[in-house]
């Protein structure tokens, strides 16, 4: 289980369960429930790479950042600690 502290979301921390390059389970604690389990079940399953590709530079409401955008950091931040 990897862990990330966001920044500049409603949401507080992502929770990563990663199995080589997929992603198995994904939990955001606090921001908007139904949305992040939304995103969360999208993601689930999807290659790494896919998913930062996909949500990176996701800004809500003129933060500069998202959740969306969150994970995307989370991940590349995951794949600098693995050494990839």
């Amino acid at each position: 289980m990897f862990e990330y502290k966001t920044r500049g979301t409603c949401s507080t921390r992502i929770e990563l369960d990663i199995d080589g390059d997929r992603i198995q389970k994904v939990k955001f604690k606090n921001g908007c429930d139904g949305n992040l389990q939304g995103i969360s079940r999208l993601v689930e399953g999807m290659r790494i790479d896919d998913v930062i590709a996909k949500c990176e530079g996701v800004d809500c409401r003129g933060k500069g950042t998202s959740c969306p955008d969150q994970l995307a950091r989370a991940l590349k931040e995951y794949k600098s600690a693995q050494g990839s």
